[in-house]
């Protein structure tokens, strides 16, 4: 398999082994096990970000690429590349490397929007992103 892209040099923002109890009736990971990934992964970003609780609001441009099977380990690299008054944009891409392999692909990619919340549930502003 010749791999045409590289992963963002960037650490993952999560890690995690695709598991029997992820997958449909056709052996692949379900679509809603991978976007609650990449959700966490935006969120952590988020909250870091703002310096507190933040919800997601949006999930835009979804696109599943590749299957994930059981065993594969995947990488889920979040990052930041906008702001808003109360709001956060995070690009989320998961990439899926095999069990006994190095080569990795991108498997799904989004863009997540959040609003940061204060105790009140209310938006709160949040940082410029510099």
């Amino acid at each position: 398999m010749i791999v045409e892209e590289e992963p963002p040099a960037d650490a993952p923002v999560i890690r995690v082994t695709a598991m029997p109890a992820d997958v449909n009736p056709y052996g692949d990971m379900f679509g809603g096990w991978m976007m609650a990934q990449m959700d966490l992964a935006a969120g952590s970003v988020a909250s870091r970000h703002c310096g507190g609780s933040a919800v997601t609001i949006a999930v835009e441009g979804m696109q599943f690429h590749r299957p994930v099977f059981v065993g594969d380990e995947v990488s889920v690299h979040a990052r930041l590349v906008a702001t808003g008054t109360t709001s956060m944009t995070i690009t989320v891409e998961a990439w899926r490397r095999g069990r006994h392999t190095d080569e990795a692909c991108r498997v799904t990619q989004a863009r997540f929007v959040f609003v940061a919340i204060g105790d009140d549930r209310q938006p709160r502003r949040v940082p410029r992103l510099t």
